[in-house]
């Protein structure tokens, strides 16, 4: 390969790079030959450079390629869902098993908590026994014989992921369209799927805010995801309040399992899981259209079925064997839980959903260093809406916390997350729009 400096050279002065040069950086990434200061520099060069249709795709090849990459010997296809992030978006965890339940096969590398939105993975660390990081012989078998397994990356799959993604996350680069891009479907890419539907974010928890930048991230992962051979498609969802109405890691967990068993079903979180598994059926050939797929995921649901499937994975994983039955048992309780108690009255006429998330990082249930610890037990439930009618005496949400002097700052900033009067908030369409 080319020197790792004349690469960087080369990008730095706007200049696109070859399938090769890309290869080259990649591989000597992995094996230790690139420096991490090589590899922040590239990542800079390519946040202020861009890469056009034809590097993304070698870039994203380049990373899948960097490890082990799965063949799946299956009776139904090997379908996933990616979600770019927000606060109390816990659909992976009823959407898997719903799919498997349908017959798909839904082998899901997920991640930790990234800035203010929750990770799929550090949910379901707060169940006793789960093995978020398994093998790749034990993952094979989960899949199999649950129908999914959601999982940590593991060190086979997309190394140079891994470690570019760690630079990124210190070096002011982790918005990069092109190497989000890059980071999510080399994952997937690795996984061995045959079917991939995007769950792309916008509004005031998303980090894509805006909503022309939330449509360009899903265009940019559609277009690469399809050139690289993963048929694709990509809905933009609301983020501008939290998605459950809750935030944290145990109690979206009781959320999920709540979901599945039919004890709670919130409008616009079942908007949002029911569109993304309808496209997967679909995708998978599961379904002939919209209107089956939606059958079939409600039978799903009402029959029992995917609450099993998603029983079957936990325990499978090393869960408790009754964690459905009894999942508030199992999972760790909040020394302290009281209401925050709105101060005004009025109507919620918007919530900064970012705060929310801060919050919970706050209380301990996110991360500020990469070495810290997650307490699992902390963060918000009954979180009041958009559009709710509030007297003073109401209650804006409910606080879990180690402590009285966190449930108390928390409480604080909760409040300041909420803006009240008396003007009703403009409707905003749980699943906004569908690409690909």
């Amino acid at each position: 390969m080319r020197l790792p400096q004349e690469i960087i050279r080369d990008k730095r002065d706007g200049h696109a790079l070859s399938e090769a040069d890309i290869a080259g950086f990649i591989e000597g990434l992995t094996q230790d030959q690139v420096t991490e200061g090589q590899a922040a520099a590239f990542a800079m060069a390519v946040f202020f450079r861009g890469l056009s249709l034809d590097e993304r795709v070698a870039l994203t090849r380049a990373m899948t390629h960097s490890g082990t990459v799965l063949a799946w010997d299956l009776p139904g296809p090997v379908l996933d869902k990616h979600s770019t992030g927000g606060v109390g978006d816990t659909v992976s965890l009823p959407l898997a098993a719903m799919v498997a339940a349908c017959g798909g096969y839904v082998p899901m590398i997920s991640g930790r908590g990234l800035g203010h939105t929750g990770g799929t993975l550090d949910k379901l660390a707060s169940i006793p026994g789960y093995d978020v990081t398994p093998g790749l012989d034990r993952f094979r078998k989960v899949t199999a014989e649950a129908g999914c397994a959601i999982i940590g990356q593991t060190a086979d799959l997309a190394p140079a992921d891994r470690r570019l993604y760690a630079i990124r996350d210190v070096t002011g680069t982790v918005e990069s369209l092109d190497l989000i891009t890059a980071s999510i479907l080399s994952k997937k890419l690795a996984a061995g799927l045959q079917g991939l539907v995007m769950d792309v974010k916008t509004g005031s928890g998303a980090f894509m805010a805006r909503r022309e930048d939330a449509r360009a991230l899903a265009e940019s992962i559609v277009t690469v995801a399809n050139a690289a051979g993963l048929r694709t498609r990509a809905l933009i969802t609301d983020m501008d309040a939290p998605l459950a109405s809750c935030a944290g890691n145990a109690v979206e967990v009781v959320y999920a399992v709540d979901y599945l068993t039919g004890r709670a079903r919130e409008p616009r979180f079942h908007a949002v899981t029911m569109a993304l598994a309808t496209e997967m059926l679909v995708i998978g050939g599961l379904a002939a259209n919209i209107a089956e797929a939606e059958g079939r995921l409600t039978a799903a649901l009402d029959s029992g079925r995917a609450c099993e499937a998603f029983a079957r994975m936990v325990a499978a994983l090393g869960g408790p064997g009754d964690f459905v039955e009894a999942a508030d048992r199992h999972l760790p309780p909040a020394p302290v839980v009281r209401p925050v108690l709105a101060q005004e009255a009025g109507m919620v006429e918007a919530v900064e959903t970012r705060a929310i998330g801060l919050a919970v990082i706050g209380l301990g249930g996110g991360r500020t260093r990469p070495q810290d610890a997650i307490d699992a037990r902390v963060g918000f439930t009954g979180l009041a809406r958009p559009g709710d009618q509030l007297s003073p005496n109401d209650p804006i949400g409910i606080v879990y916390a180690a402590d009285e002097a966190a449930a108390e700052r928390a409480a604080a900033s909760l409040r300041a997350a909420y803006q009240i009067g008396a003007t009703p908030p403009e409707p905003r369409e749980a699943v906004m729009e569908r690409l690909g």
